[in-house]
């Protein structure tokens, strides 16, 4: 008989209830399975079928902070001596993350089956990335699996900050440029049309600056629908293809190219790959491996295809400096300070120090962009108001001789 999947509640020898997924070939089954694992069976009912089919629309998506707590919690409770079942169980019920909780409930079905973490956890790609996934395969063949969790909370902590850095330079510029717009847009629906009807009584050829706005609020009916819709459907697009692999071989080059903040790019996936890579080393996890999983995480093709370059390098008995510094994209500074840990022995070491270094970079360049942006956004902002009120009003100048 074909196993199928089987939804159950059940109450626990404390008395909480649980609910979870388990595949199996009757419900007789499902119910002797969960009684040899010290339950209470409440209600068992098979899924994936007529109008019990589960259909889940807009799934939350699963943050890197999410992973980074969910490590951290993992990792204290694993250190404290609680067995990697029941720690599983524990952080299943107190995420908060919908997604992360049903796929953790996953995970732990897996584990109760025999499974290691690492092979769960591979089991759901969509979720976890290779970079932890590797790191706690790492940490179970060492026999260090907190200390692996809390490498993998450390990394994932200190990409979200680099992120956000990066975000809150941005927040202002943004908030400024779309005040700007909004108040364009609302001058030439409600205010311009009323000076037009003004103009009009009065008489008279207008300036062209005022000639200009008039014609542009006229227009705004048919360009501010139509303006929507194409915004809207470039949104819709690149939500869906903006990761897809032509996309990004087209748009990764030109971000690394912008004249101000290329570098800040650049500087931001440096410090990814700097950090990954050096974790990976330290684990254990083996040089050509850890190649093959950092060109993954540094959120740049042109940076992945330089390491993936690299690792064909390394593969074919090269240092790792010498492939690196064939590539313009990595500085004379960083291949000279990883050159350098090679020669020591001590690559992971120099490798951190480099992703410091460059964390400490974007947070300067962050800090110098915002305090670059905030005054030419002021100016922006006050020249295009500032040039719509004497649009409007250049008219009122001869207001007199019109009367005449």
């Amino acid at each position: 008989m074909t196993a199928s999947q089987y939804a159950y509640k059940v109450r626990d020898a404390s008395g909480k209830f649980r609910e979870g997924k388990v595949r199996a070939e009757t419900e007789n089954a499902v119910a002797e399975k969960l009684l040899s694992m010290g339950y209470v069976p409440l209600e068992v009912r098979r899924t994936g079928t007529g109008l019990q089919k589960e259909i889940t629309l807009g799934r939350k998506r699963v943050k890197t902070k999410d992973l980074a707590v969910a490590a951290r919690q993992l990792a204290t409770m694993v250190d404290a001596g609680l067995s990697l079942l029941r720690a599983l169980s524990i952080l299943a019920e107190q995420v908060e993350n919908p997604e992360l909780r049903r796929v953790l409930v996953k995970v732990r079905q897996d584990v109760e089956g025999g499974h290691s973490l690492s092979a769960a956890l591979a089991a759901e790609r969509e979720v976890f990335p290779p970079f932890m996934i590797s790191m706690i395969r790492a940490g179970e063949s060492g026999g260090f699996l907190d200390g692996a969790l809390r490498q993998v909370a450390d990394t994932f902590e200190a990409d979200v900050k680099l992120r956000s850095q990066v975000k809150s330079a941005m927040t202002y510029p943004v908030v400024v440029f779309a005040m700007a717009i909004l108040m364009c847009i609302g001058m030439l629906l409600f205010i311009v049309p009323i000076f037009e009807e003004m103009f009009a009584d009065l008489g008279g050829d207008l300036p062209l600056p005022t000639k200009v706005l008039v014609a542009l609020s006229e227009s705004m009916k048919y360009v501010l629908p139509t303006l929507a819709v194409v915004l809207g459907g470039l949104v819709f697009w690149w939500r869906r293809h903006g990761e897809d692999p032509g996309v990004r071989d087209v748009v990764d080059p030109l971000k690394l190219k912008l004249p101000v903040f290329g570098p800040l790019f650049t500087k931001i996936a440096l410090a990814r790959f700097s950090r990954n890579l050096s974790t990976l080393l330290s684990a254990g996890v083996p040089i050509l491996s850890s190649l093959d999983i950092v060109s993954d995480t540094t959120g740049s093709v042109v940076i992945a295809r330089a390491v993936h370059d690299v690792r064909n390098s390394v593969a074919q008995g090269e240092s790792m400096a010498a492939p690196l510094a064939r590539h313009d994209v990595f500085p004379s500074m960083t291949v000279q300070m990883i050159a350098s840990g090679e020669e020591a022995g001590a690559v992971d070491g120099m490798l951190k120090r480099i992703s410091q270094f460059y964390d400490e970079e974007v947070q300067a360049t962050t800090e110098a962009l915002t305090s670059l942006i905030e005054p030419l956004m002021i100016a922006f902002l006050g020249v295009v108001v500032g040039s719509m009120i004497m649009a409007l009003y250049m008219p009122m100048f001869s207001v007199f001789d019109l009367i005449q």
